[in-house]
């Protein structure tokens, strides 16, 4: 097939997505906007664990700082959505710039180890500091940006604030996905691969690879604070569960499910997550055991995820086809 002739299914799968409010109920609107912002941070994780090779146990921390900076410019000091929320990928960008300066001296194990315990202080300084983020009692009634300019366009002046916030949602996640398949294409991500596949052989013919891994940190921690921004106001609050150790091991498993080798598996994982996390929760109190056993039984049948499966199983068929 020519490139002229491919079917644009990701341009398909954003218009589908945005007449959601249109055509679902609250509750759709609520589940696709979940399974949208986890999409953008797990496919920020996915930069450093399936481009460069690199196992972050600590990466909720910059979902965490992006959450927190949107939140308190936001609600405590009133600063504008259009100004919060790059703050919020900057202020995760610099955090990862200094904690990525320690990780990636530190190969493998320890590198993974050392991304939780920087994820552990900030989950510490989150719960403890009172006076800035709350504490346990968090920062609820994180405030919905101005969006009264969403109501010029065609239909969308009877949506509710969740609605337009939904719209806006998929419009930054679908440019922020843009920017991070350009960058994974590029050669800064062809490089990335390279250390991925044998650092030493990179090193060899004179890559700076720490420099490289560093780099990436940032862009994957820049990112993640931008997705932790919005969940913030999705969610109406942040607080310090955010930052909990346990939402780095979930995006991981979206990460891992979905495909880590492919660009739009980390996507597709979040949105099995979600799906089977909201579904199962509302059938039985017994969840965490049976969404454990269906994970279980997905990652043995799709070692490459589900993306990698359903690939493979493509390129036999049209082999066949072609034979």
């Amino acid at each position: 097939m020519t490139a002229s002739r491919r079917v644009p299914w990701t341009l398909i799968v954003f218009v589908v997505l945005a007449t959601v409010p249109w055509v679902g109920s609250r509750y759709d609107t609520f589940l696709a906007a979940q399974i949208v912002i986890d999409a953008l941070f797990a496919v920020s994780l996915n930069l450093l664990l399936g481009t460069t090779g690199l196992v972050s146990f600590g990466h909720v921390a910059y979902f965490g700082v992006g959450a927190y900076v949107c939140g308190i410019l936001m609600k405590t000091y009133g600063v504008p959505f259009v100004l919060a929320f790059p703050a919020a990928g900057l202020g995760a960008a610099l955090f990862a710039l200094i904690s990525g300066y320690f990780c990636v001296r530190l190969i493998k194990l320890y590198f993974a180890m050392l991304t939780l315990a920087f994820s552990q202080i900030v989950w510490a300084i989150a719960y403890k500091w009172n006076d800035v983020t709350g504490g346990d009692q968090g920062l609820p009634e994180i405030p919905y940006p101005n969006l009264d300019w969403i109501n010029a366009l065609p239909g969308c002046g009877d949506l509710r604030i969740s609605d337009k916030f939904y719209l806006l949602t998929l419009a930054l996640v679908a440019i922020s996905l843009a920017v991070l398949h350009r960058i994974v294409r590029s050669p800064f991500g062809r490089m990335l691969t390279t250390i991925r596949d044998n650092p030493e052989r990179a090193a060899f013919i004179g890559v700076n690879v720490r420099a490289y891994q560093l780099a990436a940190f940032v862009v994957a921690g820049a990112f993640a604070g931008a997705a932790g921004a919005l969940y913030g106001i999705f969610s109406r609050g942040v607080f310090a569960d955010y930052v909990f150790w346990s939402k780095s091991a979930e995006v991981i498993i979206m990460a891992i499910l979905g495909g880590m080798d492919f660009f739009w598996g980390p996507p597709v994982g979040a949105l099995v997550i979600v799906w089977l996390n909201q579904k199962i929760t509302a059938y039985t109190e017994y969840w965490p055991f049976v969404l454990g056993a269906i994970l279980l039984v997905l990652l043995f049948a799709l070692p490459g995820g589900i993306v990698g499966g359903v690939h493979a199983l493509w390129t036999r068929l049209r082999g066949r086809g072609r034979a």
